[in-house]
């Protein structure tokens, strides 16, 4: 589970970065920007969801 999420992240990552480099050298700086953003939020959404299991865990264990 640990390395899988760290291997997501990376991937998204290096995509975003891609594809930000590609639109900065054609000219389409607010359009990378935009690609940035979504990677980000991307991102956040997948450790928001990691946040939430954390938690669902912690609760599952102190309720019997």
């Amino acid at each position: 589970m640990g390395v899988e999420i760290i291997l997501k992240i990376a991937a998204v990552g290096i995509l975003t970065s891609v594809v930000n480099q590609v639109l900065k050298y054609c000219g389409k700086e607010e359009i990378s920007t935009l690609t940035t953003l979504a990677g980000l939020i991307v991102v956040l959404v997948m450790v928001v969801n990691l946040i939430s299991q954390l938690f669902n865990t912690v609760k599952g264990l102190f309720s019997l």
